[in-house]
């Protein structure tokens, strides 16, 4: 159910930048329901894109995001995760790790592709095709204020705090 709207976008010479208009979308949560970003105006979004729920590297930043969720929306970022995993999964994911962020399925990585975190990336010295760990930060006018590519999963939450200024 991945309805993303604007123009697509490829490898890292499509990457978004600061000022660019971020893609809208709406995906299914992990309950159910969803998600659509413009529904979100007025709020600062944090959208962080993972690989895989329940693997080790995005366990780490998951429950990092969640263990700084009350300071995020204190300062008013909401959180939303975006994995290629299907919803059940990441119900199980949310239960399993106690996570409190907004968990979001992207199957076909439309989604992943319109905001270029999904393509080409180097694993282990090898060129593959899959999703690229990326933070984007959209403002309250659903404009990028950060993009982030090829974030590390341990410590990317507290370097994201910095960067936003809320250390």
């Amino acid at each position: 159910m991945t309805t993303p709207s604007g123009p697509s976008t490829g490898p890292a010479a499509d990457r978004l930048s600061v000022g660019d208009a971020a893609p809208d979308f709406t995906l299914p949560t992990d309950d159910g329901s969803t998600v659509t970003l413009s529904d979100l105006r007025g709020r600062k979004v944090i959208v962080y894109f993972y690989p895989a729920a329940m693997t080790p590297g995005c366990t780490k930043q998951a429950c990092d995001f969640t263990d700084n969720i009350a300071s995020l929306r204190g300062a008013g970022y909401e959180v939303l995760g975006i994995s290629p995993d299907k919803p059940a999964k990441l119900a199980k994911f949310r239960e399993r790790d106690h996570l409190t962020i907004t968990l979001l399925s992207d199957e076909d990585k439309a989604v992943m592709t319109e905001y270029a975190a999904f393509g080409e990336k180097k694993l282990y010295g090898k060129v593959v095709t899959g999703v690229i760990r990326s933070t984007i930060v959209v403002d309250e006018d659903g404009k990028v204020a950060l993009a982030q590519y090829n974030v590390k999963a341990t410590g990317h939450v507290a370097k994201l705090r910095r960067d936003l200024g809320l250390d």
